[in-house]
C-alpha cells in the first residue's frame, strides 16, 4: 500500500484512510487478540465509520491480509515475467535473492516493528494461520496453472510449482524463525542470499531444464 507517483489527492487521501484504518487494526489485535476487537471499535479508533473500513477492507480478515496477500502470487508472478532461456526455478530464484537485497518486508526481512506485529496477530490466531496457509496454496496452484499452459503437463506443473513455493516459504519462516530468536535483521539478511542459493541449488538438478522460456 505505498504511495504512488502521480497519485492524484483524492487517491491519496483514500490511501491515507485505508493506512490508518491497517495500522490501527493490527495493534489492536496485536494488544487485544483478534477476536477481541470489533470492528466497530476499529472504526471508532481510526475515527471513520464502521462502513468506511467495510468500504476499504471487505472482511475482519482483510484488515490484516489485504495489503499483503497480493505477495502470495510472487512466484507466479517471477515466472511469468521471466527472460528468454530462464527456467522457472531461475526465475524464482532470481526474484527471490532481488527481494533479499531490497529487505522485502514480505520476506520477513524488515526491522520496523508494524511489520513484526502483523506476523504476532497471525500466528496468535488460528483462522488467520488457516487463511494464510490457503493463500499460500492458491499461489501455488496459480503458478503451477501457468506451468501447464506452458508445458501441457498438469501434474509435473503441480510437483515442480509445490516445490518452488515451499522452498521460498521455508526460506521466509527462517527470516522469522531468527528474528524471533533475538537476531537482527542485518544479521539474517547477512547470509540470507547464502541461503537461499543453497536452497534452491537442491531442486535445481530436477527443475533447471523444465519450463525454459523460448526466445
Amino acid at each position: 500500500m505505498a504511495f504512488a507517483e502521480g497519485m492524484g489527492l483524492r487517491e491519496r487521501k483514500k490511501l491515507q484512510t485505508a493506512m490508518r484504518i491497517y495500522r490501527t487494526a493490527v495493534a489492536l489485535f496485536d494488544e487485544k487478540g483478534f477476536d477481541a476487537v470489533s470492528v466497530q471499535e476499529i472504526a471508532d479508533a481510526s475515527e471513520v465509520s464502521k462502513m468506511t473500513v467495510f468500504n476499504y477492507f471487505g472482511t475482519k480478515e482483510d484488515l490484516v491480509f489485504k495489503p499483503m496477500e497480493n505477495h502470495f502470487s510472487d512466484p507466479a508472478r517471477a515466472v511469468r515475467d521471466r527472460k528468454p532461456g530462464e527456467s522457472a526455478v531461475d526465475a524464482v530464484r532470481r526474484q527471490f535473492l532481488e527481494m533479499i537485497d531490497g529487505r522485502d518486508p514480505s520476506i520477513g526481512l524488515n526491522a520496523e516493528p508494524f511489520a513484526r506485529r502483523i506476523r504476532s496477530v497471525i500466528m496468535a490466531t488460528p483462522v488467520l494461520r488457516d487463511r494464510a496457509y490457503v493463500s499460500a496454496e492458491k499461489g501455488a496452484l496459480e503458478l503451477a496453472g501457468l506451468l501447464t499452459e506452458e508445458t501441457g503437463d498438469r501434474t509435473l506443473a503441480l510437483i515442480a510449482a509445490s516445490t518452488l513455493t515451499h522452498v521460498r516459504q521455508a526460506l521466509v519462516e527462517e527470516h522469522h524463525l531468527r528474528i524471533d530468536a533475538g537476531e537482527s535483521v542485518d544479521e539474517v539478511a547477512a547470509d540470507a542470499a547464502e541461503r537461499a542459493e543453497r536452497a534452491f541449488a537442491l531442486v535445481a538438478g530436477g527443475l533447471s531444464g523444465y519450463a525454459v522460456r523460448q526466445a
